[in-house]
């Protein structure tokens, strides 16, 4: 019945669909006259054609009246979900409540599905949906990804009860695992989506293992069936192979099309647990996610784990310490709406006039002032930052904006750390870290945009550990903070497991890229007949650059990677210094392999060559360890012409002009000082971020 949906727009009643559709088949009989006589055989031969076109003419009819009662049955299913969609903001029992998430590995349409589910169930009307109606943030539709989970709540009728879903929507890739384990735990069950066409992908299988820690009812999706491509028997054999979920009652959709949407709703339902019932204990809820307005101060998004909440009660944020009164409460639907009471198992969002950010965190637990609950709720575990790179603003002036806008980015992105940095190039800015290349690229455009800074980002590191002579131990980000070659015994480097999920035709090209990256080949396993799954050890520090674009690039975009992090193990590292005019440019120093060193310095040396204005005097840019140079190049002086008035005579007197002009130059290029401009600073940086 689902099937028919997609087919027949929920916009026009079924009788206009009626009046619009296409004419039944006429009943035309053919009388045929000859001038010769026919025999009794031809006349029954006429009569049983006559006979068989008439009653095709009839079941032509038939079904198309079939067809058009089976479109206004579904028509008129949608119509009445539709209406239960409006008055979602009236409660129903503890017992009727569903908390889901949808997870899925990247594009394989989580955001389309739940534009579907907020369209059928009435949740938005129609005139106000878009694509990717969750997704509200520019740079989430520019790049077609989920970037923050989203909630939402939706009123479903099922066998003539009311049911209140709420639904959090969470990012898809592996830089924002984080969002997706805080989603997870605000829920009792999630919708695993994996596209038909594509299959099991490592994402999949990390969303998974994240949904089963958590204990939660998983509900296995296939989507895009309606692709030319889809093989829903093949993905499904994956996902019992691989997974290890039975699919026996798997859901067969298509977001796009409208195929499915009720299953699954009922499956919802019917399926995922509801939240116990403690409205009577003392309030406890769980902060998800929050987010700082401008207006209203910081927007807390909860889930009501325990008691009730109610709008004027003064609550209590247990880890902080602070109280307030809540001057609004309300839920997401998807857009904020008020309502005057909260009970356990629903989903939410609190304003209190919170001015100070670090008063309400994500994980904190909310409780009433005068009531307060005997023990927090577990919260979440703290992200660990795997990247590292500088933030400093163009001008220095910006530096308390930065700082400002970090902290209430921090509030949005629980990932995100810093600390306070100076650079003698730069001036002050911050050492920042993410859970990958990804997230940091879109830290630094959330900044630019929503803060209106102007930045300058370091080369992309990671956090070594440096054991010196006298027992220490030393974590170094920043290749300034390094010891001495004297003091340090030992440098480790943080290694990855990474596992790359292909085709077969790309197993040769993948384990190309795993060898140059200085990895440790652990196993390669056959998950299907065509698909292969190969497991590496790699430093972090090989990732951190172009690693992912390369995998895609020689898999044609087919392969994916899922990575976790395994320990610290020794390596061969040196500390890579570049030198302009003699003198150590901070700022340009890096981290690198032994065996890499070469090509990376030569590489810079050759940059700055093109980079560095010429001077006076003739300028040495060289590449070091410690003290042994090992690339090099020249600028060479901007020099007068001082044989111009020399028009002939004896050779020494052009000797003495030159030897007189080399000995100006060499004293100038003893005092004198290279200004290494801006510009240069940020296209070496750019660089290092490819070669390194």
């Amino acid at each position: 019945m689902a099937a028919e949906i997609c087919r027949a727009s929920p916009l026009l009643s079924v009788k206009t669909q009626l009046f619009h559709a296409p004419p039944s088949p006429t009943i035309t009989t053919t009388t045929t006259t000859s001038r010769f006589h026919t025999s009794s055989h031809s006349k029954t031969s006429f009569f049983s054609h006559r006979v068989l076109n008439l009653n095709a003419s009839f079941s032509a009819v038939r079904r198309r009246s079939s067809a058009v009662t089976c479109q206004a049955n579904t028509l008129f299913e949608i119509d009445s979900v539709a209406k239960a969609g409006q008055d979602r903001l009236e409660k129903v029992p503890v017992s009727n409540i569903r908390n889901f998430s949808i997870i899925a590995h990247i594009d394989h349409g989580k955001s389309t599905l739940a534009d579907k589910l907020l369209q059928v169930t009435g949740t938005v009307h129609q005139r106000e949906m878009k694509d990717q109606f969750l997704d509200n943030m520019d740079l989430e539709r520019e790049r077609g990804i989920t970037i923050k989970l989203q909630a939402a709540r939706m009123r479903y009728v099922f066998e003539n009860k009311p049911y209140c879903l709420n639904l959090i929507d969470t990012p898809g890739h592996v830089d924002f695992s984080y969002e997706v384990s805080r989603s997870l735990a605000a829920c009792e069950g999630a919708l695993l989506v994996v596209d038909a066409s594509q299959g099991v992908e490592a994402q999949t299988l990390a969303n998974v293992y994240l949904a089963l820690e958590n204990n939660l009812e998983i509900i296995p999706v296939l989507n895009k069936i309606d692709l030319p491509g889809a093989e829903p028997d093949r993905v499904i054999k994956e996902i019992e192979e691989v997974v290890g979920l039975d699919c026996s009652n798997a859901i067969l959709c298509s977001a796009k099309e409208g195929i499915g949407i009720i299953d699954i709703l009922n499956a919802i339902v019917a399926r995922i647990p509801p939240p116990a019932d403690t409205s009577q204990r003392p309030l406890r809820a769980l902060i998800f996610d929050s987010y700082y307005d401008p207006y209203r101060g910081v927007i807390v998004y909860f889930r009501v784990v325990d008691g009730t909440i109610k709008k004027g009660d003064r609550v209590y944020f247990m880890a902080s310490g602070k109280d307030y009164f809540a001057d609004e409460i309300g839920v997401l639907s998807p857009n904020q709406q008020e309502v005057k009471e909260l009970y356990a198992g629903e989903v939410g969002y609190l304003s209190a006039s919170i001015r100070t950010v670090a008063d309400a965190r994500v994980g904190d637990t909310v409780t009433h002032y005068g009531r307060k609950a005997d023990q927090s709720l577990p919260g979440y575990e703290e992200a660990t930052p795997m990247v590292f790179c500088g933030l400093f603003p163009v001008d220095a002036d910006q530096f308390p904006d930065l700082r400002d806008a970090l902290e209430k980015l921090q509030l949005n992105d629980a990932a995100l750390k810093f600390e306070p940095e100076t650079s003698s190039a730069m001036g002050f800015g911050f050492r920042c870290g993410f859970l990958g290349l990804l997230h940091m690229e879109i830290v630094q455009e959330r900044l630019e945009r929503e803060y209106n800074l102007s930045l300058i980002t370091t080369a992309p590191s990671v956090v070594y550990r440096v054991n010196c002579v006298d027992g220490d131990t030393v974590e170094c980000s920043n290749p300034s903070l390094l010891p001495e070659p004297g003091k340090r015994r030992s440098i480790e480097e943080p290694y990855v497991k990474i596992e790359m999920l292909s085709p077969k035709d790309y197993i040769g090209s993948l384990m190309e890229l795993g060898q140059d990256r200085r990895g440790l080949f652990k196993e390669m396993k056959f998950i299907t007949e065509n698909r292969a799954s190969i497991t590496y050890e790699i430093p972090l520090a090989e990732m951190v650059g172009d690693f992912f674009d390369q995998l895609k690039s020689r898999s044609k975009g087919y392969a994916s990677m899922e990575y976790t992090f395994i320990g610290y193990r020794e390596s061969d590292l040196i500390k890579l210094d570049i030198l302009i005019n003699g003198d150590s440019v901070e700022p340009l120093a890096t981290i690198v392999h032994r065996d890499k060193a070469y090509s990376v310095g030569r590489a810079l040396t050759q940059k700055l060559k093109e980079l560095i204005p010429r001077q006076m005097f003739k300028v040495p840019i060289q590449a070091c360890i410690g003290s042994k140079v090992i690339a090099s190049e020249a600028l060479s002086a901007i020099r007068k012409d001082v044989l111009a008035k020399c028009y002939g005579g004896d050779i020494s007197r052009k000797k003495k002009l030159l030897k007189k002009q080399a000995e100006g130059k060499k004293r100038m290029k003893s005092i004198g000082k290279v200004d290494v401009p801006q510009e240069a600073f940020m296209a070496v940086l750019k660089l290092e971020k490819e070669v390194i």
